[in-house]
């Protein structure tokens, strides 16, 4: 007899048919009991008469075979024939994963995360986090880009910065990536005009915060022909559209489960010049410590501000200094930048913009900041052969994951999350 998914037990009233999954909770009256089997799609009950099958040594999250009748009385049940045990539990379980609430803190969790994903409301996080993943790569596909796949041991960082992981790679000094962003440009001017990657990225950066990753997923496109950094933001607002649409239509079950609300988008998303932004957290909130770049409370600010205008949870922050940008962002003239972040519910969770696209531009960009142009002979060698006018974005995926699901801390929408503190399990 071929295996039967909880959710497949609709089709198949009053007949015998066979589960396979782990026992979320057992409970006994008298000579009837009640095992709640879970499989990956779902839960059912299945009752038992004790006086045929004995299930006095049988434990929480043990992995079991049942066969029975399926019938319906308040809900779809099985009226049990047989148990097997395939795998039974060696240990006590360290965390309560069986009940509607894990009863632990966040690290008692992440140290048993194999575990926990077990629990219905974190099984449902990854679902979720999946979906938008599927949903960034199928819209992008239907919009003509190339999935490319470039590499995380690199001879020096994309930022120009220091906040790089170094590592020993055979006889010389290597780096884990921090963004793919040099190779998407080089694919942009190898011919392919667009492209995106699903990967991870690596920055050492010391924050110990409820928002940061030393290791996450970055969702990354990069397109060319553009005029400016509109183009990209135009873009983004049809595929964040497209992206919730899928969640809302596929991962229903789970969003029901996570009580999660998921924003609507209007035709545009609000957008304002960082320059006006500041202005308006110093006139409206009386914060008057921001110059040329915004801090965690002026985007939480600013997240208030256009929701209570605009009744919209996202914003689009543009022109931001050059001074905060690196070197490869198309300046304005003015000191600012064709550029921007997306803000959401008050966290960032895009940088994007226009890229510098002539080669002699770009040299002395590396050069204003303190970069050698020599050390990046590999990058700049496309630019010497014509570059098209180009720009592209990053989004982190458990930024996005988390914002989405109202979670208050980012390790909640990483699987097994890598900070300053954790590298197991």
């Amino acid at each position: 007899m071929n295996r039967t998914l909880v959710e497949e037990l609709n089709n198949k009233l009053g007949e015998i048919a066979k589960v396979q999954g782990w026992v979320q909770r057992i409970r006994k009256l008298g000579k009837i009991a009640f095992i709640i089997l879970r499989d990956r799609s779902g839960s059912v009950q299945c009752v038992v008469n004790t006086k045929n099958i004995d299930i006095n040594g049988l434990k929480l999250e043990s992995v079991v075979e049942i066969t029975g009748k399926v019938a319906l009385e308040k809900n779809i049940e099985i009226q049990l024939i047989s148990l097997d045990i395939i795998s039974e539990v060696e240990e006590n379980i360290p965390i309560e994963i069986n009940k509607d609430k894990i009863q632990a803190n966040l690290d008692t969790v992440l140290n048993n995360r194999v575990l926990s994903l077990r629990h219905k409301t974190i099984n449902s996080v990854f679902k979720i986090e999946a979906c938008l993943a599927e949903a960034f790569e199928e819209f992008l596909i239907e919009h003509d880009f190339t999935q490319i796949f470039t590499p995380k041991i690199v001879a020096g960082g994309a930022e120009g910065g220091t906040e790089v992981f170094e590592l020993k790679y055979f006889e010389q000094k290597a780096y884990l990536a921090q963004s793919p962003q040099f190779y998407k440009q080089m694919m942009v001017g190898a011919g392919y005009e667009r492209v995106f990657e699903i990967g991870h990225v690596y920055r050492a950066e010391e924050h110990n915060t409820n928002r940061h990753l030393n290791e996450y997923v970055s969702l990354d496109f990069e397109m060319a022909f553009i005029e400016d950094e509109n183009n990209i933001i135009d873009i983004e607002t049809e595929l964040l559209k497209s992206m919730i649409e899928k969640v809302k239509s596929k991962c229903q079950k789970e969003l029901e489960i996570l009580a999660a609300e998921l924003p609507e988008i209007k035709d545009k998303i609000p957008s304002m010049q960082l320059p006006e932004a500041i202005k308006i957290l110093r006139d409206v909130y009386g914060k008057d410590d921001l110059v040329k770049d915004i801090d965690p409370e002026g985007e939480r600010l600013i997240s208030k501000y256009v929701k209570d205008k605009y009744n919209s949870d996202f914003v689009f922050l543009t022109h931001y200094s050059a001074e905060k940008r690196p070197m490869y962002t198309m300046p304005t003239g003015d000191g600012l930048t064709h550029s921007f972040d997306l803000i959401f519910r008050g966290v960032e969770i895009t940088t994007g913009g226009q890229r510098i696209h002539s080669y002699e531009m770009l040299k002395r960009n590396m050069e204003v900041k303190g970069l050698n142009p020599e050390d990046f002979q590999d990058y700049l060698q496309v630019f010497k052969y014509g570059m098209p006018p180009h720009g592209g974005l990053a989004i982190g995926l458990e930024r996005l994951t988390a914002q989405l699901l109202g979670l208050k801390n980012i390790r909640e929408a990483a699987l097994f999350p890598r900070d300053r503190e954790r590298i197991t399990p």
